[in-house]
């Protein structure tokens, strides 16, 4: 009786996670990595893993933990390929940058990640603050609040081509202010 009922349940919770977190989590795996292929790969390990664990453990935070798990995918899948995260930020400029953003994603706490991560937080909001509100806007809701440019497009009632330009402009401000930061991080 327990296990005919088991295997349904599994798979109804399934559903009903892939519903609930699927369209998200797919946006946030597209912004971090090179290519639609890579980024159906990495949903597919996230499914894959919640699918072999969700009745071995309970998962308290399930958002959480799926972003946490994508994440970790994200950052396997650039130590094996040597793939450049976040390529409309870095253009894959300089191969130092990868170990400072490996350093970044990481969710190791050491005093060396910690101070490097407030470092760089601190100096992207500065340089965020140099920008026209629209490009900053239109930065901060693509790559850390995970929206698209059609549901900012929505919000704002803006062309996505408009909005594509804005970040355009944004990317290179932040590339250009944050070229030194790099350069003494990688001599540290």
């Amino acid at each position: 009786m327990i296990t005919a009922a088991m295997p349904k349940e599994k798979n109804s919770h399934i559903l009903q996670t892939i519903r609930s977190y699927g369209k998200g989590l797919m946006g946030f795996i597209r912004s971090r990595v090179k290519s639609e292929e890579d980024a159906e790969d990495i949903i597919q390990d996230v499914w894959y893993q919640l699918s072999a664990i969700v009745n071995s453990e309970p998962i308290e935070q399930t958002g959480a933990w799926l972003y946490r798990v994508a994440k970790n995918k994200i950052i396997d899948k650039h130590k094996k390929k040597k793939e450049v995260l976040y390529e409309d930020s870095f253009n894959g400029e300089d191969e130092d940058v990868s170990d400072i953003r490996a350093m970044l994603l990481t969710e190791a706490k050491t005093p060396e990640t910690e101070f490097i991560r407030n470092l760089f937080w601190e100096q992207l909001f500065r340089a965020l603050n140099e920008l026209p509100e629209e490009q900053k806007q239109v930065f901060i809701w693509q790559e850390l609040d995970h929206m698209s440019f059609q549901d900012i497009a929505e919000n704002t009632g803006a062309n996505i081509q408009t909005l594509v330009s804005r970040k355009r402009y944004a990317v290179l401000h932040l590339r250009k202010r944050l070229k030194q930061l790099y350069k003494e991080l990688n001599d540290y």
